[in-house]
């Protein structure tokens, strides 16, 4: 692990941002946002889906954490490019302990949606999933204990058993401070979650020295499960760099390839990025400037990996590649 700053970093060249970029705004958005980012995408019924995190904070007016003004909104698309963003949110949840919902992540097993999402409460930050068949009506299928997020859902049964993604926040037990690695777990019905294990440490990714946690969620190749995870450092130089009085911290991508049968093994990880803040929509103008978060995945038919990403905490881009050269970075991560 790096404990001072990783310094400059850069894309992987197979990467290409889109041309359009970004393909999802706040100006996109009939009700008003101020920040559309971290969606959850798949491919659902023959259509493209995007869920999409809405907050609706204001620099000018001070409100600068809305933890209040968050919900999650709905789009559609045709060609996973153009986006027809639905008149109102598909979901928000506010009672006397949930605050909000928010960074959903979509894995499609069988016929069935399911999304994960995190959720801020008077007692603790929780990771939830929950089912459905129309982003009108949710049902919550289960609840972590605090403190856990980041989850993503394999979009099948491995040995019989569901298993996610996850990144607990354990403080005490990692010196008191930011030391936030990337854990995996299974259950048999989606409600009761065991076998918990770590998958993979910020002290062995060599571009972090805060955390490390799941990004979108795997895809399924000949090869093993292409999963894209997110690598954060610190650098207390970096100032306001936001709408915070400080912002100190970069967001990055990275990627790697678990075994098919038992994903608890990492059979290839690329050493370097696969996306850093680079693009005027990543590093300036934001909520939390130089910020990529990857959280929706997809693997199309002629090979394009589509790679749907937060940018900034603002907007929500997109980035291709082809798969095999995905693979390639994994499996032979010094070219």
């Amino acid at each position: 692990m790096n404990d001072l700053t990783t310094g400059t970093l850069t894309s992987s060249p197979v990467m290409v941002r889109h041309p359009l970029n970004p393909i999802l705004k706040p100006s996109d958005v009939p009700y008003g946002p101020a920040m559309v980012f971290n969606a959850g995408v798949t491919k659902f019924k023959g259509r493209y889906v995007m869920v999409f995190r809405n907050d609706y904070g204001d620099e000018s007016k001070g409100i600068v954490a809305p933890h209040h003004t968050t919900n999650l909104g709905l789009a559609f698309s045709d060609d996973g490019v153009s986006w027809e963003v639905q008149p109102e949110p598909c979901w928000s949840w506010h009672d006397e302990e949930v605050v909000r919902v928010y960074d959903p992540r979509l894995s499609v097993i069988g016929d069935r949606c399911y999304m994960c999402f995190a959720v801020d409460t008077r007692h603790g930050l929780r990771g939830g999933i929950a089912v459905t068949d129309d982003f009108r009506s949710f049902e919550v299928l289960s609840l972590s204990l605090p403190d856990n997020r980041n989850m993503v859902l394999f979009p099948e049964l491995i040995g019989g058993k569901y298993v996610r993604l996850e990144r607990p926040l354990p403080v005490y037990s990692r010196g008191g401070r930011d030391r936030f690695d990337m854990w995996m777990s299974d259950s048999p019905d989606l409600k009761y979650w065991g076998n918990h294990k770590l998958l993979l440490a910020v002290e062995q990714v060599a571009y972090a020295n805060d955390k490390v946690g799941p990004g979108a969620p795997p895809v399924k190749t000949d090869k093993g499960w292409l999963t894209t995870f997110h690598a954060v450092d610190l650098d207390p130089a970096r100032g306001k760099n936001g709408w915070e009085d400080t912002w100190k911290k970069r967001y990055t991508a990275g990627i790697m390839l678990l075994d098919l049968e038992d994903p608890s093994k990492i059979i290839g990880r690329a050493e370097a990025p696969l996306l850093v803040p680079e693009a005027v929509y990543e590093t300036s103008g934001g909520f939390r400037n130089d910020v990529i978060f990857p959280g929706g995945m997809i693997l199309e038919d002629s090979g394009e990996v589509k790679i749907y990403y937060g940018a900034a905490d603002t907007v929500e881009c997109l980035a291709t590649a082809h798969v095999d050269d995905l693979l390639r970075l994994c499996l032979e991560p010094k070219r």
